[in-house]
Parts: C-alpha cells; sequence; structure tokens
C-alpha cells in the first residue's frame, strides 16, 4: 500500500514540473491590441493620440442621416470579378507578393515598399498591425511556419517540444487511468475525459509535427544553411531599420520590429492614399483612419481567424503592398456618402479598385499605372479568385430527341401490352 502511494506521489510531482515547464517555457506569443499606441515616441507619439481621438469624436447632430452607397463601391454581378480584377493587376506586371515578414523585409531592402508615417495631418494609421505578435520571426513554407532560430534558440526550441511532449504523454496516461476506473453510472464524467484525452492527443501530434518540420530543414545541411543565411540577413537589418536597432532575439522588440514592417506601401498605392486623405481632410478638417496596409500571408491567415474579409487565395492583393484599408466605423453619414463618391470618382478614371467591406472597412486597391486591367485579361483570372471553372457555370446543352425506327416502335410497344396481362 505504501509503495503505490509512493509511486503516485512521484507522478504527481512529475506531472506538476513538466505543466510548470511549458507554461514557463511554450509562453503563449503576445499580440498588439488594436487601441494599443504604435512604438512612436515624442511629439509623434502626441500627434497620433489626438488623431486618434479626432477619429473617434462623436460627430453631434450630423450623425444622422441616411448612407448613399454608389454602384462602384457594390460588388459586381459576378461577385468574383472585384478580386479577378486585382489578380489581374498583380499578374500583368508580375508583382512580388509576400509570404512572411522575411520576404516582406526583403521587398523593402529592395525599394519595393516605402514607410508610411504613423500620423500625418491628414491621415492616422489605425488599426495597422493589430495581429502582429512577439513570436519569432518564421517563414511561411507550405501553409506551415518554420522558426528562424539562432543555435542557441534552436536548440530551446527542441527542448520546449521535447518537454510539451512528456507533459502531454504524462496527461494522457493520467486521463486514460482516471477513466478506466469509472463506472457506467459514470457516464457523463466518461464524455468528457475522453474529449480531454483526444485534445492532448491532437495537441501530441501537433507537436510532433512541429519537431518533423524542424527536422525536415535543420538536420539538412543546404536548408539549414539558407535558414541561418536569412536569420542572419534579418539580424542586419533589425540592427538599423528605419532609425531604430532591434534585437530579434527579445520579444518586445521582436513585435515592434513587425509593427514597423507592416507599416510599409508601395509608392504607387501610397500615392492615391495621401490624394484620398487630403480631400477628406480639406473637407472635414479630420484624419483620415487607415486600418491596413500591407500584409504578408502569414500575416493574412493569422487575420483571417477574426476576419472573413482577409482572403486566403495565391495571390491576396494585401500581399503586394498595392492595397489599404479605410476604416469608416466612427464617420458620419455624410462622411461616408462624400468620402464614397470622391472614391467612386477615382474609380471611374480607371486610377483604382474599390469596395465598400462590411466589416467597416473601404478595400482600396491601387493599380500600378494608373490604368484598369482589361476585361479580356479579367476574366482570365475569375476562376484564380475563386469562381466556379468556366464549363461550370453553365447547364450541360440537353440532348436532342431520338428519331423512333419502326423496329423500335415496334419492340417498345410489346414492352406495354405483356405489362398490362400482368396487371
Amino acid at each position: 500500500m505504501s509503495k503505490r502511494i509512493v509511486v503516485f506521489i512521484l507522478v504527481f510531482i512529475t506531472l506538476v514540473i513538466s505543466a510548470w515547464a511549458v507554461v514557463r517555457y511554450k509562453r503563449a506569443p503576445r499580440q498588439i491590441a488594436a487601441s494599443d499606441p504604435p512604438p512612436l515616441i515624442n511629439n509623434d507619439a502626441a500627434a497620433w493620440n489626438l488623431a486618434v481621438e479626432q477619429v473617434k469624436a462623436d460627430r453631434g447632430p450630423e450623425g444622422a442621416g441616411a448612407i448613399e452607397i454608389p454602384v462602384e463601391l457594390k460588388h459586381y454581378p459576378e461577385r468574383h470579378w472585384f478580386l479577378a480584377t486585382q489578380v489581374a493587376e498583380i499578374a500583368k506586371y508580375q508583382i512580388h507578393t509576400c509570404q512572411d515578414y522575411v520576404d516582406l523585409a526583403a521587398a523593402i531592402e529592395r525599394g519595393e515598399m516605402i514607410e508610411v508615417p504613423w500620423v500625418t495631418d491628414t491621415y492616422v494609421l489605425f488599426g495597422v498591425a493589430a495581429k502582429a505578435d512577439d513570436s519569432v520571426f518564421a517563414r511561411y513554407e507550405g501553409d506551415h511556419e518554420l522558426g528562424l532560430y539562432s543555435e542557441a534558440e534552436l536548440n530551446e526550441a527542441y527542448r520546449q517540444l521535447d518537454l510539451k511532449r512528456t507533459s502531454l504523454q504524462n496527461e494522457i496516461v493520467s486521463l486514460k487511468s482516471q477513466s478506466s476506473k469509472l463506472t457506467r453510472r459514470e457516464a457523463s464524467r466518461q464524455r468528457e475525459l475522453q474529449k480531454q484525452i483526444a485534445q492532448r492527443e491532437l495537441d501530441l501530434k501537433d507537436s510532433e509535427e512541429q519537431r518533423a518540420l524542424l527536422d525536415q530543414f535543420y538536420k539538412q545541411p543546404d536548408s539549414r544553411q539558407r535558414l541561418n543565411r536569412e536569420y542572419q540577413s534579418l539580424q542586419t537589418l533589425a540592427a538599423n531599420f528605419r532609425g531604430r536597432a532591434y534585437n530579434i532575439d527579445l520579444p518586445a522588440d521582436r513585435a515592434a520590429l513587425k509593427v514597423s514592417l507592416l507599416s510599409s506601401l508601395r509608392p504607387e498605392a501610397f500615392k492615391i492614399l495621401e490624394e484620398i486623405a487630403s480631400i477628406y481632410h480639406r473637407q472635414f478638417n479630420r484624419p483620415l483612419p487607415i486600418s491596413s496596409l500591407v500584409r504578408p500571408e502569414q500575416y493574412q491567415h493569422a487575420l483571417h481567424r477574426v476576419n472573413r474579409n482577409a482572403v486566403l487565395i495565391d495571390t491576396p492583393p494585401h500581399s503586394t503592398g498595392l492595397a489599404f484599408d479605410i476604416d469608416y466605423r466612427y464617420m458620419s453619414p455624410a462622411e461616408q456618402t462624400f468620402l464614397m463618391a470622391q472614391l467612386a470618382q477615382i474609380k471611374r478614371e480607371g486610377r483604382i479598385e474599390v469596395i465598400r467591406e462590411r466589416n467597416a472597412n473601404y478595400h482600396v486597391f491601387a493599380f500600378v499605372k494608373g490604368t484598369r486591367p482589361s476585361d479580356e485579361l479579367i476574366a482570365q483570372y475569375l476562376e484564380e479568385a475563386g469562381a466556379e471553372p468556366a464549363e461550370a457555370n453553365h447547364p450541360p446543352a440537353k440532348e436532342e430527341p431520338k428519331v423512333k425506327t419502326r423496329t423500335a416502335k415496334k419492340r417498345q410497344a410489346s414492352t406495354i401490352r405483356r405489362k398490362r396481362r400482368r396487371r
């Protein structure tokens, strides 16, 4: 009896230590809340806070009235035409799409993207980088995130996976032991334990897949060297990025660097942004709130979990740096109607594609040379934008009725007579 008690105590202590280790070392990445101010200092921080107050200010009597949505900001009869237009433009000029933060950093270094100031007299970035977190930088490889590590961090990553695996295995053994001791009368508790076991087994499978992914890339000399070069390149960029030094080994610095990377656009899109912001500010004496700029595919997938408008096609427009979103949540009907009329006019000029999204955003996409792609080119990319294949949009042609021969008619009459006799 005493031996059983000792064994039970040892198992319990092991579980507690394993759980503590996982919590201590496998801390969940901290996200930057949408309401958090960006990493600005001195006058910039004060100007940003003032601009946000103006954006959110009560409109008073002007807050009433009807909103008039121009047809240019509504969906086309073929709902995929809007997205296909952007995909066609991207393909026409072979615009690079950013897969992850590392890819975005390289595009900035090549001069393809420029910095968008967080606040000016005419606009303010409000909600940009809301889903950035302080996790390690990673490559987005085939829908999987592969962390970029130094040698010490790689060893620690393996150690954490081992700790997690041990903890989960111990929990599964313990839960199964509890389940085996239950009686038939305890069916409710049995179901609850089975759910917990199933979840732990899924977590264990995920942990093993993460380890297999590390093995696949870090235990192959060529891919390991490539990942090490990318880590060092990012480290060099971070040491002096837009006037600030970031240490990518520190969580807080990683989060701040991601926020800075996401405050970028291609020059063609930035020019349109400044034009629209100037028109809006001149009319209402308020800064235009910009809620999203460039978004790598890695970030796009994270955002899609809470925003279904974040598309998951192979060529998401935001990943090019040609798209940005305007937040209309706090605008009065008069402001929205005026702004949409201006956006509609620019669209009629062929310089942008735009739509009013239900999640309180106007999605704006700038055409590279201020010219809309041809309808013929757009039609070629409908399927890539999510439309059904062309042949699926048309009902199958009806077959022509066959002309019966005399022999066929006699055979049919004979069959009918036999059926009547059986009745």
